[in-house]
């Protein structure tokens, strides 16, 4: 190895190249400690700004299981209920996977019910909805202009140009069936991913939903509003196609119910016009009438035996949600974590001013060595 060392042909290296650079950094971070201290503090100074006006949010969290069945299992009730002629072997519909709540909770139906929810917030004397709050009654904080006219000032130059371009026309053609979205209404419904949103774990099947809010009370008032909303989605979607066909059964039946009752009621008067009357003509003519009552009678009793059963499993398929954490008022507020700002902050600096001697001696050796060029 010495030898290898010692050959004069091949390269050599300096042995202590790594530790003289080491000292040197360190020798040049030393020289320039005021530097670093000086952007350390600017930069501790603003976070200590961010921490203090950053707005603060509040966090609920609601989690519930949805109990959902297979096939009816209905014990001995079948067996009575076929005794009295009623079939009551219904199996239910088709499951809706808890994956596709948090899609429905992005939906645009969900958010555009959302948003006319009725909050209460402090310094307003009366309930107002999310899309009134945040259009005539949140205000931009010290923080948020700063944002709006520093980084975001390209954004509010491109917005303030093209807002006429972005206007809504009315439709020529008929658009009854679609859902139109002013500009405010479809940035609250951005807005709304990040203050409304659905987890839902995949070993325990539980969903809990989240809603934030500048304010407790408000928050709690949304939670509760989004898990009526989820639940109310739900269970329309799950029963939709069971409801449409009980409904057009239910309208069956009433048109079969005063058929029925119209051929009893012609029988009946036949009956009573000729008691005492036995030609051929009359005794045809009463069982034509008997026939269409038998006809009407038996069509009438399918029909009020179905009616029943889609009703039971209507019932059977709507699912059944178990609160195990109901919405409470939260006492802290979740955001912001000013220590945590604070920390981050002071961090970037000392990061961002050590970056700052390095960088300024290496412009320094640039200069000299172009000079010495020329």
């Amino acid at each position: 190895m010495t030898e290898l060392q010692n050959n004069p042909l091949l390269p050599q290296q300096p042995v202590e190249e790594d530790e003289i650079d080491l000292i040197q950094l360190t020798k040049t971070l030393w020289k320039s400690r005021k530097t670093v201290i000086k952007i350390t503090i600017i930069f501790m100074v603003l976070g200590l700004l961010v921490a203090i006006f950053t707005p603060p949010e509040y966090q609920v969290t609601t989690v519930m299981v949805p109990q959902v069945g297979g096939k009816s299992k209905l014990g001995g009730l079948s067996s009575l209920a076929a005794m009295a002629g009623v079939n009551l072997n219904v199996s239910g519909g088709s499951e809706l996977s808890p994956m596709v709540y948090p899609e429905i909770v992005k939906s645009i139906p969900f958010k555009k019910a959302l948003i006319q929810t009725k909050l209460t917030f402090e310094g307003i004397d009366h309930p107002v909805t999310y899309y009134d709050y945040y259009m005539d009654y949140a205000k931009t904080g010290f923080l948020g202009n700063i944002m709006k006219y520093t980084i975001g000032l390209p954004g509010t130059i491109k917005k303030a140009l093209f807002a006429k371009k972005k206007a809504r026309v009315k439709p020529l053609a008929d658009t009854s069936g679609l859902i139109w979205l002013t500009n405010a209404q479809e940035g609250l419904a951005k807005q709304l991913d990040n203050t409304v949103y659905v987890n839902v774990d995949n070993k325990t099947g539980n969903v809990s939903l989240t809603a934030i809010m500048p304010q407790p009370l408000a928050a709690a008032q949304l939670g509760q509003r989004a898990q009526e909303l989820l639940q109310k989605f739900i269970i329309h979607y799950k029963i939709k196609k069971t409801k449409a066909q009980l409904k057009f059964i239910q309208g069956r039946y009433v048109v079969r119910k005063k058929d029925f009752e119209a051929a009893q009621d012609r029988l009946a008067s036949f009956l009573d016009k000729n008691r005492n009357v036995s030609t051929a003509i009359a005794k045809a003519q009463q069982e034509r009438l008997q026939n269409e009552y038998q006809l009407a009678f038996g069509v009438y009793s399918s029909l009020a035996q179905q009616l029943e059963q889609a009703k039971i499993q209507v019932k059977q398929e709507t699912p059944v949600f178990s609160i195990i954490q109901p919405i409470t008022v939260p006492n802290e507020r979740f955001k912001p974590k000013r220590t945590q700002i604070l920390i981050i902050w002071i961090f970037i600096g000392i990061i961002i001013g050590i970056g700052w001697v390095f960088g300024k001696e290496y412009l320094d050796k640039v200069k000299v060595e172009w000079k010495e060029k020329e």
